[in-house]
Order: C-alpha cells, then structure tokens, then sequence
C-alpha cells in the first residue's frame, strides 16, 4: 500500500535572526562536545525529515530509541549540531557533529527555539483557546472576525495552518515547539497582526507551548477524552489548567457551563472573564457575559450575548446548534478582552452572521432537496451527544449517524461514543476512520457493544470502507431525514498501518448524494459551510 497523501510542510521564517552556534551553546548548553562551528543558526527541529542546512537537530529519547540515532541522516543534510542529553552523546558524536548536551531537552526546547527565532519580543497580538469540545469552531470565529475587521491574521488549528491568507494543512492539533515557534516567526515576518492558536492538553503537558505567553486564553469544555494520556478527568483537567499560569497567558476567558469551566475559573493565576449558556449549563451560575439561545434553524443559529452591565448584541453563528451559540459568544469575549473595539466588533456582527467558515464542523454538504448531510468532527461521547441533539432540532424526520473510532487512542471511550450515538440516532451505520495499528474489526466491535448495551433494538449497520458506509446511509434516508458523518472531516486521508490513504468523506457524501440523484451543496450556489 503507497503512502499517497502527502504530509503538510513544516513552515519555517524566510530570514530568522541568525544567531550564532557558539552563542546557542553559551546560553543554552551544560557542555559541549566536538569543536562548535562558526556559523549561524538558520533554525532547529526535531525531526531529520524536515531538517534544512544550517539547522540545529534536536535528538531526544523516544519510546524504543533515541533520536540520536539519526544524527548522521542530519549530518548528511545540513545539520550544524546536534542537542541532545547525555545518553545522545555518543551516537551524535560518532557522526562527526558537535554536541550541545542539555538536561531533558524537551522540557528546553521552547525557550531555545524562541531565542533560535526571536519569538521571545515584539510579537503580534496572540489568543489561545484549549478544552476537549470545540477548540477548532473558536480558533476560526475568532480569526474569521478579525479578518472582516481588516486585521492581517494567522492561526493555528486542528485542521489548518494560515499564515496572511497562505492556507496548510495541519499536523498536529498543536505543532512541536521548535515548529511552532518556526510558524509564529513567520506569521511576524509576513505581517501578520494577531494569531489564533489551538493548544491542546498534550501540547501543555510535552512543552509544545513553552516560551509563548498570550494575551487572552480561552476555555471551553472538558469532556472525556485522553484519558490513555491521563488516566483519569481529574488529571486531564490539571493539565489543561497549566495554560492558565501567568508564565503562559495575561488573561483568560472560561465558559462556566460545567463544573470544570468554573474550576478553571476559580484557580486561574490570571485576571478571569466567565462566560455562561443557560441552555447547556448544569444549574443556575452567575457570569459576565450570556449567551442566550435565540433561534435553531439549519442555515445557523441566532443568539444574544449581553453583559451584566447591559452591553449586547444579537447575531448569528452560521452553524447549528446551541454549543455553536456557545462556543461563538466565547470567540466575541475573547476578542474584546484582546482590546478589539466593543463597537466596531458589535458593528460586524450586529444581526449579521458572523464571518467565518469552520472546516469540518456541522459542515453541510446537500442540497435544498433531498436528505441533509453534515461532516462534523465528533470524536467524544459529548461531542456525539451535542451534535446529534443539534442536527435532531432542526430534523423534520430520521437522524442517521455514520462514525467510526479512531485506532491507537483512547479505548476506554470506544463503548461510551457507541452508546451515545445509539441514543442519539434513528439508524447507526459503524464504519471505520483511522486504524493506524490496530485491528480495525476490532475497533468497530467495540462501538457495537456499547451502542447493543444501551439499545439491544438499534438499528445498526457495520460497513466497510467508509465510503461504502456513507452510501448505505444515504441509501437508506428520504426527503427530511439528515445524516451526520462523525469523523475527521477536515483531513483528505485515513492513517492505516502507519500510510495516509486518500479519503474526503465530504467529497464521498456528494458523490453518494449525486448518485441516489440528489443535489448537493454544489448545487445551492454557496460555501460547504452552512452559512
């Protein structure tokens, strides 16, 4: 099987500062091995497959070896040293590269890299949102609304990279940090005004974040997911907490929905602005700001957001769903609590829809005619049950889900998720996404089971490939029903046995829609995006 979808680039500043080696190793080194060049450092990373000449290799400890390994791979294109711990000496030594030796070299590599690439002064304007549920529909509100206010702007999400109007593929929901830092330079290089940046917990916890401090950070939600990181919520939630320090952010904006949502706010070591949906929170709370639930139709969902002073503005996010009210009025208060004008951000979303497309999220890929489908990125129990009760309230008829599990992640939510898609849908149709090293057949039993556990009467389906499990489920629905992909939508692969097969399930419900003769979004004359 050939790997045919190729991995996105890591993006890197076209002029970094050019500090010297010798400077690197005097601020940054215990010691240093092999005579030091004298040369300037055009950037660092950690993988040899993106390395470019002039870069520092950074060789750390994996799971079943140690990234000096690969030193002579990154002698051979362009390294000029090699940072690794003592246990990496050797190995970088033998391929004829002087060593800079650090203790836990993960845990420096953020500061080094912000010093490699200037990213420790005079940086735009950066905002930062974490949480299990709806980081991604945040990032891109709050960087579509800067953007229609004329700022020049970047982001860094799950599902995308942009850079000043350049748009890339992601890799990870947050970058390592050397790449990250490498991603910021170049935002600054192309004048980028002010950034949007996704951290997730793992971020936190494996330094991907360390040397940036934002101006406002936000939280969403904290549902179960990660937990074969963290082992338990409770563990799950300190990591996540660590972005609330002052060494990581200036202020903070939380949505007390949840009883985590009010946890982080009470520890936050930062000023705090809460924010509440009474319609999705879990009994009476006081906040700043509310957002109430106006109206759910399927072109979006209409809402008011008012402080407790009076202060308001009614708009629409152009997506369905109550939590999509939520997660809009949190990318308002964020922007405000960044020093965005109140009136001129109030002008652009005044009884308007605001400006944004969220790639992958409630994404509507049908026509006028016919049944509705949507790609949504739901990959927990609680983003199944939110999407599902969204999709049902604007669903005339049958609420059909087609989902799947990802492999190598998470297992203890697999009976959970099938569960809560049983529950939520008329018809399950159980599918695969992305295997990676696990037995795929057994990673849709485990969907089966929970979803048999809580409806023995379901009326489940298990098809194989996904594109074969989107048709049956088009097949299967009529005039007024919907159906809901709940998987990757914004990535063009599936990840099986370590290769990336092409595979778009937007595109797969259109050509199933086109041949059951029904139209698709194509044919409405607008963006896939529900607008």
């Amino acid at each position: 099987m050939a790997d045919i979808a190729p991995t996105p680039p890591v993006l890197r500043p076209e002029n970094p500062p050019g500090h010297l080696l010798v400077e690197l190793a005097a601020r940054f080194a215990e010691r240093t091995v092999g005579e030091l060049a004298d040369a300037a450092v055009t950037g660092i990373t950690l993988a040899t497959a993106d390395l470019r000449p002039g870069e520092v290799f950074v060789a750390l400890q994996g799971v079943n070896r140690h990234g000096a390994e690969f030193s002579a791979d990154a002698a051979a294109k362009g390294a000029i040293a090699v940072l690794t711990d003592e246990a990496g000496v050797r190995e970088a030594r033998a391929a004829g590269l002087p060593v800079l030796v650090v203790e836990e070299p993960r845990s420096r590599l953020g500061g080094i890299s912000s010093w490699v690439y200037g990213t420790d002064r005079d940086m735009p304007l950066l905002l930062a949102i974490t949480g299990t549920n709806g980081k991604t529909s945040v990032s891109h509100l709050v960087e579509g609304m800067l953007r229609a206010l004329g700022m020049t702007t970047g982001l860094s999400s799950t599902a995308e990279r942009h850079i000043a109007g350049q748009v890339i593929p992601s890799r990870l929901t947050t970058p390592e940090s050397s790449e990250m830092h490498a991603l910021l330079a170049l935002m600054r290089e192309r004048g980028v005004e002010a950034a949007m940046v996704e951290v997730s917990a793992q971020a936190l916890s494996r330094h991907r974040v360390d040397g940036i401090v934002f101006d406002v950070a936000g939280f969403t939600n904290l549902t179960h997911d990660h937990l074969d990181d963290y082992g338990d919520m409770a563990t799950y939630l300190e990591a996540k907490l660590d972005l609330f320090r002052p060494e990581r952010s200036r202020r903070a904006v939380v949505c007390v929905d949840s009883p985590e949502g009010r946890e982080v706010a009470r520890r936050s070591g930062v000023p705090v602005t809460t924010v509440l949906t009474p319609a999705l929170a879990d009994g009476p709370v006081e906040a700043d700001w509310t957002v109430d639930i106006l109206e759910e139709r399927q072109d979006g969902t209409r809402f008011r957001l008012h402080h407790r002073d009076g202060h308001n503005v009614v708009t629409t996010v152009p997506v369905i769903g109550g939590h999509m009210a939520s997660n809009a009025g949190l990318a308002i208060v964020m922007l405000l609590e960044a020093g965005v004008d109140a009136d001129d951000l109030f002008g652009l979303v005044r009884d308007a829809r605001i400006p944004a497309e969220l790639p992958g999220r409630i994404q509507r890929v049908s026509g006028p005619e016919g049944p509705a489908v949507y790609i949504d990125f739901a990959h927990s129990p609680d983003a199944f049950v939110k999407t599902l009760e969204a999709v049902r309230h604007v669903t005339p008829g049958r609420v059909i889900m087609v989902t799947a599990a990802n492999g190598d992640r998470d297992v203890t939510k697999r009976a959970e998720m099938g569960a809560t898609a049983a529950q939520g849908s008329d018809i399950l149709v159980i599918t695969d996404q992305h295997p990676r090293s696990e037995d795929p057949a057994g990673i849709r039993a485990a969907l089966v089971a929970g979803a048999r556990a809580v409806r023995p009467d379901a009326d489940i389906h298990e098809v194989v490939p996904p594109e074969r499990a989107i048709e049956v489920a088009v097949q299967l629905a009529a005039a007024g029903d919907a159906i809901v992909w709940a998987g990757p939508g914004h990535q063009h692969y599936r990840e099986i046995s370590g290769v990336r097969v092409p595979f778009d399930a937007a595109e797969a419900a259109r050509a199933a829609l086109t041949a059951s003769g029904w139209p698709t979004d194509a044919a409405r004359g607008e963006s896939a995006i529900v607008d």
